[in-house]
């Protein structure tokens, strides 16, 4: 299943919680946090202006991204984990 974002909307795949802390602590589900971190996976095609055009989207596919801890809305497709978020919700892009 494809999924396309409309608007100023963004699809980031979350990367996994880390499963040891740096000391080598091996921590269990329920104490893992939420990641704050992700790939986009599909970009919409951004805000729709007063003017009608279109304003451009200042993320792409592919990029890695930090979101806060609470933003967006949880999807689950074909067995995978996604989130879905406002271009504003994005706090920042890693650049590597």
């Amino acid at each position: 299943m494809k999924l396309k974002p409309l608007d100023d909307r963004v699809v980031v795949k979350p990367q996994e919680a880390e499963e040891k802390t740096p000391g080598g602590i091996v921590l269990p589900d329920t104490a893992k946090e939420k990641p704050l971190m992700g790939k986009v996976i599909a970009v919409g095609d951004g805000k729709r202006l007063e003017n009608g055009t279109r304003a451009k989207m200042s993320v792409s596919k592919n990029d890695i991204v930090l979101f806060g801890k609470y933003s967006g809305s949880d999807v689950e497709i074909d067995g995978v984990e996604y989130k879905i978020l406002r271009e504003s919700e994005i706090l920042g892009v890693v650049e590597q």
